[in-house]
């Protein structure tokens, strides 16, 4: 089968200590040569080193192939397709695409803020090389998958980051690119429109359309993906068979701490809640990734709240290392063992702390990955999230005494809770 993308030894590097790759205009070029010497007066030095985002790294996709691109943060994934998209260009190496290719990266990228949605529609499309009349003819069909009819009239730059996203994936998957390129941004938002375009992916890759899939969501990857790479600070350590390279990935997990936090800029979430960290406890007090599947554990997440009244609704999903979700963990009285003290309960402004116990004796040895969403009462969680974060932490559950291994090791099924049994004698018949 013929090869749509060949990468031989593609790299790219940055200097730390410099400013993000822009356009400059005239007068900043003349205002850089003023203030360089100025510095250099003032004693400011100006300390850069290098920093290989990317290195030597080479693979080769067939037509109709949908390849999984995995890694931790930092490992290159982003760097990789922006490369490929001709966004920003190799230091060193090259990228051979044959064909006509659509990216959807981060948010915020492809679509010009000050036009309309429909105004933008049309422009994604001539810049692939389409006419009007081919647009025209796949105008409604984007339109119906964004679900965002009403806004079309509205420029994009006052549209919420789920409604950018929404159109933005519509028109990409829509307009019949050869190649279509997917970044982390499905994160955004709406859970059943992830799911809905999941489903489109399938469809197109079914179409002959070559796909490259980023994510950290080994159960997206997995059902999408029959092949993926593995990328490690910027080098290609293995691709093969999907399920392989996600048991790659969970050994190097491995070394991921308990416990993650964010500045308030880079914070997932949106204009109603932000998320301040994540931790894993062994006990109340003790952060920790390796967990006795004899005691109990909890899932702390704290978040900022910044409407005066909202409702929210924390809630946790635990993922195993295969990409199977194994439950999801909601803060509804319907669930919990005991109502929460906030509970339908209007919130004030401020920082927020909600904790999720894990009881002892449910989950299997193995490595567990969790996702986190924060919604609100007035949606639930599968018409709207003001957070949806895939894998912020990866755990560990190891049975130290060894007592399940006896008896369990052959029990099928995603979990292994300890359950109450009572055999009576009924007769001697």
């Amino acid at each position: 089968m013929e090869k749509i993308i060949e990468v031989q030894n593609l790299s790219k590097k940055y200097k730390i200590g410099e400013k993000r790759e822009r356009y400059y205009s005239f007068r900043d070029e003349i205002v850089k040569l003023v203030k360089k010497p100025v510095q250099l007066m003032r004693g400011q030095k100006i300390n850069k080193r290098d920093f290989w985002a990317l290195k030597d790294v080479s693979f080769s996709v067939k037509r109709g192939e949908v390849i999984g691109v995995i890694g931790r943060n930092g490992a290159g994934k982003t760097t990789l397709l922006k490369l490929l998209s001709k966004i920003t260009y190799p230091t060193g190496g090259q990228a051979i695409i044959r064909g006509r290719v659509n990216s959807l990266l981060e948010v915020g990228t492809g679509f010009h803020p000050e036009l309309k949605g429909r105004e933008n529609i049309y422009l994604s499309g001539a810049i692939l090389g389409m006419t009007k009349k081919e647009i025209d003819s796949k105008f409604d069909e984007i339109v119906e998958f964004s679900e965002i009819g009403e806004f079309l009239d509205t420029p994009v730059k006052r549209y919420s980051s789920g409604m950018y996203v929404r159109l933005a994936f519509a028109v990409a998957a829509h307009l019949e690119p050869e190649v279509l390129f997917v970044d982390e941004v499905l994160a955004v938002g709406d859970y059943k429109f992830q799911k809905k375009c999941l489903e489109k992916m399938g469809r197109v890759s079914q179409e002959g359309r070559t796909i490259l899939f980023v994510s950290h969501n080994m159960a997206s990857v997995s059902r999408l993906c029959n092949r993926s790479i593995l990328l490690e600070k910027g080098k290609l350590i293995a691709e093969g068979p999907t399920p392989d390279i996600i048991e790659k990935y969970i050994g190097l997990r491995e070394e991921v701490g308990s416990e993650v936090s964010w500045n308030f800029n880079e914070a997932p979430g949106d204009s109603t809640v932000k998320v301040k960290s994540v931790r894993i406890l062994s006990d109340q007090n003790t952060p920790n990734y390796k967990l006795d599947i004899n005691k109990d554990f909890f899932v702390e997440m704290t978040y900022w709240n910044f409407v005066e009244g909202s409702k929210l609704l924390p809630c946790i999903r635990l993922v195993n290392n295969e990409g199977v979700i194994i439950f999801t963990a909601n803060n509804l009285p319907s669930v919990c063992l005991k109502q929460d003290d906030w509970y339908d309960r209007p919130s004030p402004k401020g920082l927020f702390c909600s904790t999720c116990k894990i009881p002892a004796n449910l989950l299997k040895e193995g490595y567990y990955f969790v996702n986190i969403v924060i919604g609100n009462l007035a949606g639930l969680l599968d018409s709207y999230s003001h957070v949806y974060k895939d894998q912020v932490l990866s755990f560990e559950i190891i049975d130290k005494d060894g007592l399940h291994k006896e008896h369990h090791s052959t029990m099928i099924g995603v979990i292994q809770p300890k359950l109450d049994w009572k055999t009576e004698y009924q007769s001697g018949k």
